[in-house]
């Protein structure tokens, strides 16, 4: 098992240093995750769509896989993929699991 120490990066965004814990190393080694982090937490939050200043969340216009009324996501679709309005979205999650899709 590898050993871990604190690290400190280089954001790519702001060029502020920032810490790599040992015990986000640790994680990252579990989860198998190849990259290490290349932003510090604030240029990570607004680049995400977090408050301030940066990226904005996009809404992509496409058709209820359920109702088939056009609706707005805050992701891109994946093909292959159903997507919900707001409603359907709504009444799937509330709606037992033992519900199967019959698609």
């Amino acid at each position: 098992m590898a050993e871990f120490q604190d690290r400190v990066l280089k954001c790519v965004d702001c060029g502020a240093d920032f810490v790599f814990t040992a015990g986000e190393q640790h994680f990252y080694h579990d989860k198998n995750f190849k990259n290490e982090p290349k932003r510090c937490k604030g240029c990570k939050t607004k680049r995400q769509g977090g408050s301030g200043s940066g990226f904005a969340k996009s809404e992509t216009h496409t058709a209820c896989s359920q109702c088939g009324r056009e609706t707005t996501v805050p992701f891109k679709p994946t093909q292959g993929r159903p997507v919900y309005c707001r409603e359907c979205f709504q009444s799937r999650k509330n709606a037992p699991a033992a519900a199967g899709s019959g698609a």
